[in-house]
């Protein structure tokens, strides 16, 4: 009772703004208490609300102070545009919230929504906004009057200040929303009959006549307003469907960032006018305003998230490239004996190539360049590989999990059929031979063709791949006893970023239609020849994933190591194809006496960690994503585990062998 005596005698209607903005901060600090129990903020509202009835003076006070602040303060923009991005840009929006974030906010301000995010700035406030009950709003209510007019309300026959206040930030959120529906790249994605129908241009006109019949009737009862209003709710929803339609189109061509953050304002800004029709034209629209006002906490709090806002904005962009992904993973999963041979040979392959990585890898290094320049040359090294590699239609292991993961994740969908349990588990145990016949071929080749080609410089130079003491720091670098399982984990990482690079690359080139453009620009075909340009365009429309994945993932194997030492922390990369090339080389260096060394061994152990890291890690992080980004809960994991486990104890060779033809299905 002190801290309420000690605020109502500080309350000044003719106070500085600054001073009036402080004492209301300090009053809802107040009411707020500690934030965890919503009985006592009522129980302080009905303090407040009793020491205003015992104290005339006070209220008349507040009641004054009440009318200084509406009338210095525009709730129009408070009630249309507060949680709402000033642009229609989502880099901006991210920008604005991080200077939200770093910057404090006065309450020396004019702006109603900059006050208001400071006075109810906490979560609890939209709890106790919402459980206050139809007495208390009915005794708040007179304090919030004119003082020489406490009886007049909703019932006036012209409308009250807060009924215009309410017409205006419907009058601002209609024409943004007109502003929306007309801009060019929502009209050019919109379906054709969405667009033909032309909701947007009757939706000025239909507010327009709710506003007029309200101000001729603002008790709201009327034939004419009802009428007028049910035809505008009937727009308003038109104009939601039609940017609705949009979806589709991106769904095919691509999805923009941009334009799915311009059509959840929009679909928002729809949901706002709702709410302030409620709060205008409603039974209760005490309760209306109530609900609006915890709904703005609510926003504001989403507002300061950055988290929220890239979740919502591009969670359509991590499906369609997890969908993406899912697609080129089917193509990695084995599921018949010639399937699996065919994947042996394609790893083999692969192993092959890496085996010439690897001796650039080590050329690069005698380089005398800066960290930077061989961590670029090194990169590029990675990155030619890797896309020749794909040209070749041959395998890296090591790629698999982050493309294999998202079409594991879709089977999740729905385990309530009848044998899906086990088909999920024959898909279990197709992904873990198809892995393991990919790591198999890998490293049964990578290793003999390294020896070779350090027997081939022997011979014609007079010395191996790496000299002894190089060797020897292989034997370090790798080794189970130092960083190895962590740098392989961040391996894993990069192996994963590298695939939603992929992704990401391929909406983009399909979103932008360059496939097209390659195929049909006139400069293009003029130099190409219309046979080769279209040639062209199917190469990089099949490709661009492959492309981008590879490319990307050569560049960071390369350059986040030198990036990382530049500022000192150490880290590097171990790439379980690499190592084993790596340690090959060290081998061919030293000789048959290296089998006799615990070194060796222990680096071995690091080879069957780093393996089983990267592709650990990588499917892990590619599976959870594909799972949010399918929308899937709710697995019964101990049941899957369980099938799991009793596959692995009836039919264990299944895992690394297939069962026969049959098993094509």
């Amino acid at each position: 009772m002190h801290k309420l005596a000690k605020l109502l005698h500080a309350l000044d209607p003719e106070a500085e703004l600054v001073q009036r903005h402080l004492w209301l901060i300090a009053l809802f600090v107040w009411l707020r208490g500690d934030c965890t129990s919503v009985e006592a903020t009522m129980a302080r509202i009905e303090q407040f609300l009793d020491a205003m009835r015992t104290s005339p003076a006070t209220a008349l006070r507040l009641q004054a102070w009440w009318q200084k602040l509406v009338h210095t303060m525009d709730g129009t923009t408070l009630l249309a545009d507060y949680g709402f991005a000033s642009r229609s840009a989502f880099g901006h929006e991210f920008a604005e919230r991080i200077r939200k974030k770093l910057l404090p906010e006065t309450p020396q301000t004019a702006d109603a929504s900059c006050l208001f995010s400071q006075v109810l700035s906490h979560a609890f406030d939209a709890q106790w906004l919402a459980a206050l009950d139809e007495g208390m709003r009915a005794r708040i209510k007179p304090l919030l009057l004119p003082p020489a007019q406490p009886e007049l309300g909703v019932s006036r026959p012209v409308p009250t200040q807060w009924q215009a206040t309410v017409i205006e930030a419907i009058t601002f959120c209609t024409s943004q929303v007109r502003a929306t529906g007309f801009s060019p790249e929502l009209r050019l994605r919109m379906s054709a009959p969405a667009r033909e129908a032309g909701p947007f241009h009757a939706l000025a006109r239909d507010f327009d006549a709710v506003r007029s019949a309200f101000v001729a009737s603002p008790e709201g009862d009327s034939a004419e307003l009802q009428a007028a209003l049910q035809e505008f709710r009937e727009r308003l929803e038109a104009c939601r469907s039609a940017a609705a339609s949009v979806y589709t189109h991106l769904d095919v061509h691509g999805i923009s960032v941009n334009l799915v953050f311009q059509l959840r304002q929009l679909r928002e800004r729809v949901l706002r006018i709702r709410a302030l029709l409620d709060c205008l034209i409603s039974s209760a629209p005490g309760a209306s305003t109530v609900r609006l006002l915890a709904h703005l906490v609510g926003v504001g709090q989403e507002r300061r998230s950055l988290r929220a806002l890239i979740a919502s904005n591009t969670s359509m962009l991590a499906a369609k490239v997890v969908e993406r992904s899912s697609e080129t993973g089917e193509h990695y999963i084995t599921r018949t004996v010639a399937q699996y041979r065919e994947m042996l040979r394609h790893a083999a392959g692969g192993g092959a190539v890496m085996a010439l990585t690897t001796w650039m890898k080590f050329v690069v290094l005698t380089l005398a360049v800066s960290a930077f320049w061989s961590g670029f040359f090194a990169g590029m090294n990675y990155a030619l590989s890797f896309v020749l590699i794909q040209l070749l239609h041959w395998t890296v292991a090591t790629k698999q999990p982050a493309m294999t993961a998202p079409a594991m994740a879709v089977k999740l969908k729905d385990l309530s059929a009848c044998g899906a349990v086990d088909a999920f588990v024959d898909e279990v145990t197709h992904l873990v031979r198809s892995q393991v016949a990919a790591v198999v071929g890998n490293l049964a080749l990578v290793a003999p063709c390294v020896l070779l080609i350090s027997g081939a410089l022997r011979w014609l130079f007079g010395k191996p791949m790496i000299d002894p003491v190089q060797a020897g720091h292989v034997l370090h670098s790798i080794t189970l006893l130092g960083p190895t399982v962590l740098f392989a984990a961040f391996t894993g990482v990069l192996l994963f970023t590298s695939s939603i690079v992929a992704g990401w690359a391929e909406n983009w080139f399909v979103l932008h239609r360059l496939d097209s453009a390659v195929r049909y620009n006139p400069r293009i075909t003029a130099a190409l020849g219309v046979v080769r340009a279209a040639r062209w365009a199917r190469f990089t429309r099949d490709n661009i994933s492959g492309l981008m994945a590879n490319i990307s993932l050569g560049m960071m194997l390369g350059l986040i190591p030198a990036i990382a030492a530049f500022v000192g922390l150490g880290l590097e990369v171990r790439h379980v194809t690499l190592s084993m090339g790596q340690l090959a080389a060290a081998g061919a260096s030293l000789g048959l006496g290296v089998l006799s060394l615990p070194a060796f061994w222990w680096c071995v152990a690091g080879l069957i960690f780093t393996g089983v890291l990267n592709v650990g890690v990588s499917f892990h992080l590619a599976f959870r994503l594909a799972l949010r980004a399918h929308n899937v809960s709710g697995v019964d994991r101990s049941r899957i585990n369980a099938a799991i486990r009793e596959r692995a104890l009836t039919a264990p060779l299944s895992f690394f062998w297939p069962r026969g033809e049959a098993s094509a299905g």
